[in-house]
């Protein structure tokens, strides 16, 4: 049982969700061994009630429904100081640099926790922390009116296509090599999605933007021609929003897809602390924002093993576990 530290809540867990990072952990590759130091408790993404404060915690009581940020940011040094402290110096991630939420309870910093609308299901609520990086990666610029371009129909690109819906883009087009997440992408608001395996994306988003290309696009996959590819779909002047991350660097034509076309770029990392997290909850509390087909597993925690296997075939939106008989 963890003990409440100075500042922080003592937390039952009710629901998590299963990460991309996760999956690296749990399969102990490369990455994980360099990276993460056990004995520690994996998980990042929960949803659960306060039942604790610990020494100088405030802001809480106990009963609160509540989630939770997965960086754990210092708090003094200059991004955190002037409001950019998704890119802390000195970031840490629960589950992968210090214990995290996979267990039926976590101590947690009250800083790094906000609380849910009790409107919001737990096995909804702790989809809220990658849910974030898409509203952060679609909304750091207005959408509403625009053409969009969602590079990657992973659970992020999903839920990117969902926001682009509910804040009113008016062409979302969807792009990977995964029919069963093409048909995920439909359901969730794509009004064309094209399959990069048998169709020419360049020419087809010319033929649906009037030969324009889009307003905006959003890099979710991290495949080097996806990245190369973004550039030029994005009309002259557009915006381009790039989340996924690639296994090593990429070449780009600078000069011409890029400084001649007047590209705006952006670079996301995580959710804008905690701006992004009151846009997201009120979304979906508002029920402007459903997110619930992308929410294709629910298992007990015990399943985690077929979760993961889930993940690893590509046959998932998002695989969540319910922890305590309090999941709802």
């Amino acid at each position: 049982m963890p003990v409440a530290g100075v500042g922080e809540l003592l937390v039952r867990i009710d629901a998590v969700s299963l990460c991309g990072t996760d999956l690296h952990v749990y399969n102990w590759d490369a990455w994980s061994a360099g990276r993460v130091k056990p004995p520690i408790t994996m998980g990042h993404e929960w949803a659960g009630e306060v039942l604790e404060l610990g020494p100088n915690a405030t802001g809480f009581a106990v009963g609160d429904r509540v989630s939770g940020e997965s960086h754990k940011i210092c708090g003094h040094c200059r991004q955190c100081k002037t409001g950019d402290g998704h890119v802390c110096t000195s970031t840490q991630i629960f589950g992968v640099d210090t214990d995290g939420c996979f267990g039926q309870y976590f101590a947690v910093p009250a800083a790094s926790v906000l609380k849910n609308d009790p409107r919001i299901p737990n096995t909804i609520s702790c989809l809220q922390d990658p849910l974030g990086n898409a509203v952060h990666a679609a909304l750091v610029e207005p959408l509403a009116g625009k053409s969009v371009a969602i590079l990657g129909c992973g659970p992020i690109g999903l839920f990117a296509i969902a926001v682009c819906r509910a804040v009113g883009a008016t062409n979302i087009i969807a792009t990977d090599a995964s029919a069963y997440r093409l048909e995920l992408a439909k359901t969730v608001g794509a009004d064309h999605v094209l399959n990069v395996r048998d169709t020419d994306v360049d020419d087809a988003v010319a033929t649906l933007t009037h030969g324009m290309g889009v307003d905006v696009v959003l890099e979710m996959s991290g495949a080097p021609k996806a990245i190369q590819q973004s550039l030029r779909l994005a009309k002259p002047g557009g915006r381009i929003s790039l989340m996924g991350i690639p296994a090593g660097t990429v070449d780009l034509n600078v000069a011409e897809d890029i400084i001649f076309k007047g590209l705006r770029i952006h670079g996301v990392v995580g959710r804008r602390l905690y701006d992004t997290w009151f846009t997201m909850q009120d979304l979906l509390a508002s029920g402007r924002l459903d997110v619930t087909p992308i929410r294709t597993h629910i298992l007990p925690f015990d399943q985690f093993d077929a979760g993961f296997a889930l993940m690893q075939a590509g046959t998932c939106g998002k695989v969540v576990l319910k922890v305590s008989e309090y999941a709802d």
